[in-house]
């Protein structure tokens, strides 16, 4: 589902995607995974993993500010369009320590990553996997062996959470969609 990159998953968390240069004078796009432009244009700093190698380089950022619905960003070192055009497609992390705190009920995508999902019943989902927007909302993708399931995480679906399980209560009809099986039929 998602591209493949390598990256100390201890240290860093992937924030968004350059989507396109802007204007002339090297300043790029970026798409917030978290649907959140402030989760980009808070940070004075920012790690880009260059496509080729997926090698982390660290970038000042110059000046940053919200467009309609992506972050548009000056990188300290991008002076021009060229420039800015060789970042489409890569991925912007920053160190974890950077995120801001938060409240006791809320959480970060990636700190979902690895939980046993269970619905109220108690029937098992199976493991969250990764996490996307799709422009909108964020949904998490859960496997459990080959099948895969996407999660909406819209209101009321996470009814409880501890360190190492989450418990949904889907809509009806919401895991019955998703696991494939009226495809088979």
């Amino acid at each position: 589902m998602a591209e493949s990159l390598s990256f100390d998953t201890e240290k860093y968390v992937l924030i968004a995607k350059i989507t396109k240069a802007h204007g002339i004078k090297g300043e790029v796009k970026m798409v917030a995974f978290s649907g959140e432009l402030q989760s980009i244009t808070q940070h004075k700093e920012l790690y880009i993993a260059l496509r080729d190698d997926q090698q982390l380089i660290l970038y000042t950022v110059l000046r940053s500010r919200a467009g309609n619905k992506e972050a548009i960003v000056q990188l300290q070192g991008v002076a021009d369009r060229n420039e800015a055009e060789k970042l489409y497609g890569c991925r912007v992390l920053v160190e974890k320590t950077e995120l801001p705190g938060l409240t006791d009920d809320e959480f970060y995508l990636h700190e979902l990553e690895g939980l046993q999902v269970t619905t109220v019943d108690g029937d098992l989902v199976g493991i969250v996997e990764s996490f996307f927007n799709n422009g909108m909302q964020n949904l998490l993708v859960v496997k459990k062996g080959t099948d895969e399931c996407m999660i909406p995480l819209i209101p009321g679906i996470i009814v409880k959470r501890t360190q190492t399980d989450i418990t949904i209560a889907p809509p009806p009809g919401l895991l019955s969609i998703n696991s494939g099986n009226n495809a088979k039929e």
